[in-house]
């Protein structure tokens, strides 16, 4: 890791501390970063501990965290968390592949400001800090309409299943190999309503593990939430329709 001290000015100037495990990302923000007048690089991180350390070694207190939610030795929620209590001036910015409205809600609920998809990254992230600091929110058009589908889905809810149910669809060989079987279990759980630690416990497995899973499914798939993901399996047979 490397530190900068910002410069002495009139112009006030925001310290950025980097969580993402992706060389080329780090690289991205690094340079968009650097060439900002409004902020100065302070480091990065590719893990969760590497993260965690550097926080709890630091000197300079950082101004923005720009942190990825899946990290090879967990979640970037905890780094959010440990950021935010330990800084409370801290405002994290996530900016990530999972686009559905757990992981999102979740963030939220741990500290971020801002909600970004990596699929929609802008160009310039450093403008969207900037931006950010003074007194935005950023967050993709497509996570923001995710978030509202949710709420509107509840409202739905109690409809479902008031008429004729649909013949399941068959499996094709094709769509019975598309996902492993702890993938298919996952999503069958997904679509069940499970949350990503009931779905750790139930199953056994870490948290990190479960969104990985995820994150494989979603991309077999070519969808980016939950929701996408159970009504494209439903499409294809391998869950069954809403009876």
């Amino acid at each position: 890791m490397n530190t900068e001290v910002p410069d002495d000015g009139t112009l006030r100037r925001w310290g950025v501390l980097v969580v993402e495990d992706d060389s080329r990302a780090r690289a991205f923000f690094e340079a968009s970063v650097q060439r900002s007048p409004r902020l100065f690089w302070l480091g990065s991180a590719g893990t969760v501990q590497e993260a965690l350390g550097w926080l709890a070694r630091t000197a300079t207190i950082p101004d923005v965290l720009l942190v990825d939610l899946g990290m090879p030795d967990g979640t970037g929620l905890d780094v959010i968390r440990d950021a935010v209590a330990r800084f409370p001036g801290c405002e994290p910015l996530v900016v990530s592949v999972f686009g559905d409205e757990e992981n999102v809600l979740a963030s939220i609920e741990a500290g971020a400001v801002g909600y970004i998809h990596k699929d929609a990254a802008p160009e310039d992230i450093a403008q969207t800090i900037v931006e950010m600091k003074a007194g935005a929110s950023p967050i993709s058009p497509m996570i923001a309409r995710r978030v509202l589908a949710k709420y509107r889905s509840l409202q739905s809810a109690s409809m479902v299943g008031a008429g004729t149910a649909a013949p399941e669809a068959a499996f094709d060989d094709s769509e019975r190999g598309l996902l492993s079987a702890r993938e298919h279990e996952v999503l069958t759980l997904i679509a069940r309503g499970f949350s990503y630690a009931e779905i750790a416990r139930l199953k056994g497995l870490s948290v990190h593990t479960v969104q990985t899973h995820i994150k494989n499914l979603y991309g077999k798939l070519a969808v980016h939430s939950k929701s996408e993901a159970v009504f494209e399996a439903t499409r294809l047979g391998l869950l069954p329709h809403p009876g």
